[in-house]
Formats: structure tokens, sequence, C-alpha cells
């Protein structure tokens, strides 16, 4: 099974308040960015093996997210073993989720190649067990995320067909506790989904990410790149997640 599992970044992030489960409700639009992917392979095997190629991937093997969504399937499932061959194109650790795709995409690789058979309510179970942004991947379009991360719904009347995504993935580490740290979790004066409805050039001064201000202070060079994206002509520029990769809406070129 050949799967390519696509990036994503996060236009608008409000964290809202702090859970007792020690997790942070969020309300944020997942994009899908199809452009930028990695590469999953998960072929029967003999015995049990990951094989990682690409960028380079911090741990050990089995804290890969791609062996524990085989691991979380085989403790259900009598599965064969298999291999995983992963080829990293998506920067770990920059707030584009690749991890989290990957996994995903083992997932659904794994119900196709031993015919599980598993709905798209089991898959999201799964899913949400490996983590709070896993789930969005189980879709191939914008959705706007509430609660963790896992309360997924379509937003209407969002199109952003003209507009093609930057990425721009500097080399700076930024951890999820780093980043959260920084943040006084607060309700927005306007939900993002209405946030969202203003024209795109509006978006600018209103689509905001809580995470920018905290890590911009510690990191310039961040807030340097989201202007020089401004500069080349981006109509709207972000931060992805709690970083550090940022991304730039520039208007395609209409055909001539």
């Amino acid at each position: 099974m050949l799967y390519f599992p696509p990036a994503k970044v996060n236009i608008g992030l409000h964290v809202t308040a702090k859970r007792p489960d020690g997790f942070h409700e969020i309300e944020t639009l997942f994009y899908p960015v199809t452009s930028l992917y990695d590469v999953l392979e998960v072929a029967p095997a003999e015995r049990f093996s990951i094989r990682l190629s690409g960028l380079p991937v911090e741990g050990a093997p089995e804290t890969n997210l791609c062996v524990k969504a085989y691991r979380l399937l085989q403790a259900d499932f009598d599965l064969p073993p298999v291999t995983i061959y992963l080829h990293k194109v998506i920067p770990p650790g920059a707030g584009l989720g690749g991890g989290s795709s990957d996994a995903t995409a083992t997932l659904l690789a794994l119900n196709e190649l031993f015919f599980l058979q598993l709905s798209y309510g089991q898959l999201f179970h799964y899913a949400m067990q490996l983590g709070s942004d896993c789930a969005f991947f189980l879709h191939r379009q914008p959705m706007l995320a509430t609660g963790r991360g896992e309360v997924l719904t379509t937003l209407s009347g969002l199109d952003l067909q003209p507009y093609s995504v930057v990425i721009e993935t500097p080399p700076v580490f930024i951890s999820t506790a780093e980043a959260y740290a920084g943040i006084t979790p607060r309700l927005p004066a306007q939900p993002l989904a209405s946030l969202l409805a203003q024209p795109v050039e509006q978006w600018k001064e209103n689509v905001v990410n809580d995470f920018e201000a905290p890590v911009f202070a510690r990191h310039p060079v961040l807030a340097q790149i989201k202007q020089r994206l401004y500069d080349a002509g981006a109509v709207y520029a972000a931060m992805s997640g709690s970083g550090s990769a940022l991304f730039g809406l520039f208007r395609r070129l209409a055909p001539v």
C-alpha cells in the first residue's frame, strides 16, 4: 500500500481554555497542503520493521507514530508483520502535522492491506489515540477544528482555490511545551469561523495565531520571515500551529 501523507497548515489558532485533562481547548482551521507530502509504503514482511529515509526523524523506532499506529491495531487484530517504509519530506516538529499525517496514513494502509473494513468512526477512534490532529487527516478538505482539535466541521463558503500556499521552514525548533508556556488562554472577541468568512484580503488584520506573539518574542527571525512573505506579495501570512513553519497565501496568476 502506497500513500502520500500531506502536510497541513493552521489558518488562525485561538487557545481558548485549559482543560482538566491537561489539554487545551482550541479553535483553528486545518488546511491540507497536498503539494507537500511524505511517502509511506506498508508491505507484508517476515518480521516487523520500519525503514526511514529523507529528513532525519528523532527518537527510537518504537516512538514513531507509524509504529504506534501499527501496534494500536495489532492489539485488536491479528495483524501479520509488515515493513513500513517512510520517506520524510515534511519537516518534523514544524507545525505542519507530518507525523500525524503519517500515522493516519498507516491506519488507512493497514485497514486496506488486511481488509479490516474499519468504519470512519473506528478509524477516528484509533486516530484520536495517536494525536489530537490525527483525525483531521481522514479528510482531504479544510476543516474547522475545536475541542482538542478533534471536533471537526466543514466551513461553508470558504474558497481558497484562487490562492497557492508557500511554506517557509526555518531551522528553528519549538517544542509544544515551550509554545504553550507563553500562552494565556482566552476567548477571542469573535469566533474564528466569523473571521474566516471575511474576504481573505482582510485576514491580515483579524485572523491571528495566538502562539505567534510569545514565539516571535523568543525567535525574532520568524517575525522577519513572516514580513518577508508579505513583502513578496502574500495576501495573508502566519505561523502554522506552534511553529516554526510559516506560510503565505498568494493569489494564483490568471491563465494567459
